[in-house]
């Protein structure tokens, strides 16, 4: 299983044209999670795309490409990339020009996102929500097959024999699709034979188990090897060195983020009660080392997953405390759940 991070980069608002100090400290304090994410063997770092005062990446390809030059092995990816308000031709030639950068390491998390600023941003109809995901994502995927593109579509004039430029070093961009539990973005990752990368945030874990199988069964049924399947999950995460250091650091960043975000939707409040129940029977990996590792290893239990990201969760705590935990993860957590996996396979 591969290990890893995500990030939205959350950031204190400067509300202000220029001179935004917050949004400067952020961008350099994320470089340095990448870096030390690198140097303590994580397999990927995932920059999350945001158009909103309270997160700094807009532009997740910028953030990878900046991570390319100041590392050497880790897996650069974005978390995800809103492909349906962007245009696919240069969102391609900015993911293979990361590519070059970085030898062959970016990635890509594709979905149709869970925030909706976007759109009116870039002047498209929420209306056409899904429709404008599935055009533009059978258009990715076609510009990564090949170099030369004939495309006519719905919501951009053709292409008519144009070459695509640059090339990636590798031989196709990877493609991840992100989904949050819509059964029909299941059944087309499958279908389209694509690994599938599942935000698990607020209910247990084994909700999620059909909707795994959903995916599998779709892909079987498209004629594809279920086998070679790649599967991510992804959980708010959070360790350090005793369970309760790790609560008490953690609370303040999610309480913040849950409730800002509530408001906008219509949840209730966040309280203690409902992030320790969490942290105990829903998908939160916060705790020690030995519970971050059974929590990863339930998941696997379930899921059989390929790939484990560890979203960040950092508005409200103090940096050296996150890199911290990205140091824990990598030394400690890392190394008993590859063991452990490495027992159960062999």
């Amino acid at each position: 299983m591969q290990l890893g991070i995500s990030t939205f980069g959350e950031v204190t608002p400067d509300h202000l044209a220029g001179k935004a100090v917050n949004a400067h400290q952020r961008v350099q304090e994320l470089l340095a999670e990448v870096k030390l994410a690198d140097e303590v063997g994580l397999d990927v770092f995932a920059f999350g795309e945001h158009h909103r005062p309270d997160f700094v990446i807009s532009a997740p390809e910028i953030f990878m490409a900046a991570a390319a030059a100041i590392t050497k092995n880790i897996h650069l990816s974005s978390s995800v990339t809103v492909l349906s308000s962007v245009d696919p031709v240069r969102t391609f030639q900015n993911f293979a020009t990361v590519d070059l950068i970085s030898n062959g390491r970016a990635e890509m998390i594709a979905g149709r996102g869970s925030f909706i600023e976007s759109f009116p941003l870039f002047g498209f109809d929420l209306d056409d929500y899904d429709e404008l995901f599935t055009e533009k994502l059978e258009m990715f995927l076609q510009i990564n097959k090949q170099e030369v593109l004939n495309w006519k579509g719905q919501f951009r004039p053709p292409v008519i024999n144009q070459g695509i430029y640059p090339r990636p070093i590798q031989e196709q961009i990877p493609v991840w699709i992100g989904v949050g539990g819509t059964p029909a973005s299941a059944r087309r990752a499958g279908r389209l034979n694509l690994p599938m990368i599942i935000a698990i945030l607020g209910s247990a874990p084994k909700h999620f188990v059909s909707f795994v199988e959903l995916y599998r069964e779709s892909a079987e049924k498209a004629g594809h090897d279920v086998s070679k399947l790649q599967l991510a999950i992804s959980s708010q995460f959070y360790v350090a060195e005793n369970s309760k250091l790790a609560a008490d650091e953690f609370y303040p960043s999610y309480e913040a983020l849950m409730n800002r975000v509530g408001k906008d939707r219509g949840w209730s409040p966040m309280n203690r009660d409902q992030f320790e129940w969490l942290r105990k029977d829903g998908p939160l990996v916060v705790g020690d080392v030995q519970q971050a590792v059974d929590k990863i290893m339930t998941q696997y239990e379930l899921f059989h997953n390929t790939r484990f990201v560890a979203q960040l969760v950092t508005g409200h705590t103090p940096h050296v405390n996150t890199l911290k935990a990205i140091e824990l993860f990598g030394t400690k957590v890392a190394p008993v759940v590859r063991k452990e996996l490495g027992c159960i396979l062999n």
